[in-house]
């Protein structure tokens, strides 16, 4: 009797053992067959940490993701949150808009933008629009979301026609004091823009470089000693279209050159001008004997 009950003491823990062992089945039949992997805890499993890099859409899942899917989750998996809905963008880099022309004009009434309104959203706009979000407590992104635009609004009025397309692209400088009087060419080395000014007054204003290191354009108080609709340089052999010299040799004066590269290259010491038409209106108010200030 004895005997037979230790026999049937035997069987159940054998039983006990083997129903053990097929509880870890699923890990076990995933495995790939090398003795020295371990299963996976579930802990790992349940982490958002260490589950697949993914949008959470239906088949993104890796295989090893999907053997775990299998087991029973663990309540931290369950608990997990879900994604978070993704921030809709009213602006960003490489748009071209109308709107966009807008958002820099308002950044440029903020001041966080010199130059003028092109209405393509580049490096100068993302820079700009990340410094408002640090400034503002915002998701520093460098892109315009409806939150950012909102704040940007509200912080600033709707630009002006002028504002939208100003008369140049760099932002002109405080007048010099010598600007003040009379009938001026008020040329700042600093902002690289040329003034025509009457009587302490902007009536236009141009971009403009100036000579190399080499050919310096030379700075003071000047005055147009002759005009010149049509020219070209006796030195350099270039047209220097709407010539008006003002200091031994050194002219305002039309350059397709810069018309052209922009500010990549110089001139050889004079003032040039790539707005020819602009220019050429300047050229016919402007008079022999008129003040040239050029200043930093």
């Amino acid at each position: 009797m004895h005997r037979q009950k230790a026999i049937v003491r035997a069987l159940g823990l054998a039983t006990a053992v083997a129903l053990a062992a097929t509880a870890c089945g699923p890990q076990g039949t995933e495995s790939t067959g090398s003795s020295s992997s371990a299963p996976a805890s579930p802990t790992a499993v349940a982490s958002p940490e260490t589950s697949p890099s993914s949008d959470g859409k239906p088949g993104d899942a890796s295989p090893s993701a999907s053997a775990s899917s299998s087991a029973a989750p663990s309540p931290s998996a369950s608990a997990s949150p879900s994604p978070s809905p993704t921030v809709k963008q009213v602006m960003a880099n490489g748009d071209d808009s109308e709107l966009v022309r807008e958002l820099q004009a308002r950044l440029r009434q903020l001041k966080l933008m010199s130059v003028a309104p092109t209405g393509f959203y580049g490096s100068k706009t993302t820079a700009a629009v990340r410094s408002f979000q640090t400034k503002n407590g915002l998701s520093a992104t460098g892109g315009v979301d409806e939150a950012t635009w909102k704040r940007i609004q509200n912080l600033t009025k709707r630009p002006t026609a002028d504002e939208l397309r100003p008369p140049t692209v760099n932002e002109p400088d405080a007048p010099d004091a010598r600007c003040m009087t009379g009938r001026v060419m008020c040329i700042s080395k600093e902002s690289r823009t040329l003034a025509w000014m009457i009587d302490g007054k902007v009536v236009s204003t141009l971009d403009v470089r100036f000579g190399s290191e080499n050919t310096p354009t030379r700075e003071g108080e000047f005055k147009v000693d002759r005009k010149e609709r049509t020219w070209t340089s006796t030195l350099y052999h270039t047209p220097m279209p709407y010539s008006m010299f003002f200091s031994r040799g050194q002219a305002v004066h039309f350059s397709a050159d810069f018309a052209a590269r922009g500010y990549a290259g110089a001139s050889h010491g004079c003032v040039n001008v790539r707005d020819k038409a602009k220019l050429a209106t300047l050229f016919d108010a402007v008079r022999v004997g008129d003040k040239v200030v050029v200043y930093w």
